[in-house]
């Protein structure tokens, strides 16, 4: 399974417009009735193959197969046009695959410390967290603050129809019958990423590029690679795998953050972006380091930090599992097995990379007409399966939809599917802690831990609008 997973992720990543959230999305009903085991495996090796993919048209085509790989092509490209394309592609799979590697040891080593803190925590701690994951997301998951609360309070109402869980009581159903179990998350999260990406390689599916090609010239490296790299590739994978924990952030802002200080640190900063190395290393340590580093909250809090990680959380929930502190006492083998798969997972992606470059460089010919209508086969397929029901199918398309509107007005979807998944999560907690406190809501700011959330809260709040403010008064001063 990990072995599949990580060459798919390898090749969605390749193709640009696919992304490994599309791919985790489209997959995710295949698995609904599999070993969570195999499934969450199978899952987290699409992930760590798809970021690395992304590199692979970044370099031969300029275009980024996937976000994370936008500041590769910076000089992986120029690199390529050198007559180099061999080595660019070599320097970038030594880099992945370390990067993952340190983040994988951040991974186990942090995991389990913060899960036991976690473990003390009430239902008004857990409601104020909840609350601050959604706040820090929505300030930073977008260039601007209010389209980004927009997106997030879009997401919490619309996973409010069904069943209000502290009532019992159906809720804005409109007396749709099949609105009692609200909306599927599986639909959203197709909806959202893949018919929304479908839509949006349709508006420009006359776009081409002319591909460099590989050429004789080997991928291979030699030890003395790794140890002229060495310091940034350390340097470069412990940036990317603290952004990662960071919520909202994401593997494009760690491989950013990793090339701007590989750059300042750098004595012939001039060369970046001219097809320079270290350039290619920092970037690509940095996007595959985010990925363990993500997967910290998600496993000992149950918080994801990005749209990926939201995706993973929806799946855990769809196997029935409880991710956070109680995952490590009710479920330990998950626990383990997503350690494990992304350990086997990063080995498997630099032994594919290396020894099938040739074959994955051919990717970038494939005509995107003949790909989307696979591709929204396998979307009608998904979500009709969920529940055999042609409501789902209605509920994809519409979330297609609302997806690409949203992304034409540059709102993000980060905070919203975040929204959507962590809502019900807040009013479930909110609603058990005004039961115990007999409907008193003042533990949210007497309790320490909550009060502590609350105010990280409201000062991300504040900074956007203060910096908003300052500019403006400094440019009525000029």
């Amino acid at each position: 399974m990990v072995v599949v997973g990580t060459a798919l992720g390898i090749f969605v990543g390749a193709v640009p417009g696919l992304t490994g959230t599309m791919l985790i999305a489209l997959v995710l009903p295949l698995t609904y009735g599999a070993d969570p085991l195999l499934s969450m495996a199978f899952l987290i090796s699409i992930y760590v193959g798809a970021v690395s993919g992304g590199m692979i048209t970044a370099t031969l085509l300029r275009m980024p197969g996937t976000p994370a790989s936008i500041i590769t092509t910076l000089d992986g490209y120029p690199m390529a046009q050198q007559g180099k394309p061999g080595r660019a592609l070599g320097l970038g799979i030594m880099a992945s695959f370390v990067g993952g590697m340190i983040s994988w040891a951040f991974l186990v080593l942090l995991t389990s410390p913060i899960a036991k803190l976690s473990s003390k925590f009430g239902f008004f701690e857990y409601f104020s967290l909840v609350m601050m994951a959604l706040v820090l997301i929505a300030t930073i998951g977008g260039k601007s603050l209010p389209k980004s609360l927009l997106s997030g309070f879009l997401g919490i109402f619309l996973a409010m129809p069904g069943i209000n869980a502290a009532t019992g009581e159906a809720r804005l159903t409109f007396g749709i019958t099949e609105l009692n179990d609200g909306f599927q998350l599986l639909p959203v999260l197709i909806g959202l990423f893949a018919v929304n990406q479908i839509l949006r390689d349709i508006t420009n599916i006359q776009q081409k590029a002319k591909p460099i090609e590989l050429g004789q010239e080997s991928v291979f490296l030699r030890a003395a690679d790794f140890f002229k790299h060495g310091i940034n590739l350390i340097r470069s994978s412990v940036i990317g795998t603290w952004i990662g924990i960071l919520p909202g952030i994401g593997a494009n802002i760690g491989s950013v953050t990793a090339y701007s200080v590989s750059k300042s640190l750098s004595k012939t900063p001039e060369k970046y972006g001219t097809g320079h190395e270290d350039g290619v290393v920092a970037s690509e340590a940095a996007n595959n380091a985010t990925i363990g580093g993500s997967l910290i909250p998600l496993i000992a809090m149950g918080l994801p930090g990005s749209v990926v990680e939201a995706v993973l959380l929806g799946a855990l929930v769809i196997h029935g599992l409880q991710p956070g502190p109680r995952l490590f006492s009710e479920s330990p083998e998950m626990v383990y097995t997503i350690m494990g798969a992304m350990l086997i997972a990063n080995f498997v992606m630099a032994t594919t990379m290396l020894f099938s470059m040739r074959l994955l460089a051919k990717v970038v010919h494939i005509p995107r007409p003949y790909l989307l209508p696979v591709i929204l086969c396998f979307c009608v397929i998904g979500s009709f399966a969920l529940s055999n029901r042609l409501f789902d199918v209605w509920v994809m398309l519409g979330f297609g939809v609302l997806g690409f509107l949203l992304e034409t007005v540059k709102v993000p979807l980060a905070p919203f599917i975040i929204g959507f998944v962590l809502g019900p999560i807040a009013e479930e907690n909110l609603s058990l802690g005004l039961q115990a406190s007999n409907g008193s809501f003042l533990p949210i700011v007497t309790q320490p831990l909550s009060l502590l959330f609350i105010l990280i809260a409201v000062v991300m709040l504040l900074i956007p609008l203060l910096k908003t403010r300052l500019g403006s008064s400094q440019e009525t001063i000029k």
